[in-house]
């Protein structure tokens, strides 16, 4: 009887929960920011904290650091938006007798669940 009980037991939980593809999702749609910081040289840059905030608002809402390749890449809320990148460069090296200057702010417009690519360039 046991072994009669526990098959049909599974059976009816996987009918119960249906197709894995039929469930919705829980997950809003986004959209991607994606960049790269790149020196006065034209090289990318390692561990520059960037920082992403939207248009309409005065406190950054994202930070994040550039990779290995100077990349970055945060997801953002989907739909008709203008978003405002800037690099923070506290604690940033220089080399001698060099200086990097502030970065100047960066505005994109996001549309709908799409890419959208930035490069954010220091000067000396």
């Amino acid at each position: 009887m046991a072994s009669v009980a526990l098959p049909l037991a599974l059976l009816v939980v996987l009918v119960a929960s249906g197709p894995v593809a039929a469930r919705p999702s829980k997950e809003k749609p986004t959209a991607l920011i994606f960049g790269t910081v790149w020196d006065p040289d034209s090289r990318p840059v390692y561990g520059v904290k960037v920082k992403i905030r939207r248009a309409d608002e005065k406190k950054y809402r994202w930070e994040l650091y550039s990779d290995h390749r100077g990349e970055f890449a945060q997801r953002v809320p989907a739909g008709k938006a203008d978003y405002v990148i800037t690099a923070d460069l506290k604690g940033l090296k220089s080399p001698p007798g060099k200086h990097l200057q502030p970065v100047p702010e960066v505005t994109i417009h996001i549309e709908d669940e799409e890419r959208a690519d930035v490069g954010l360039h220091l000067i000396w």
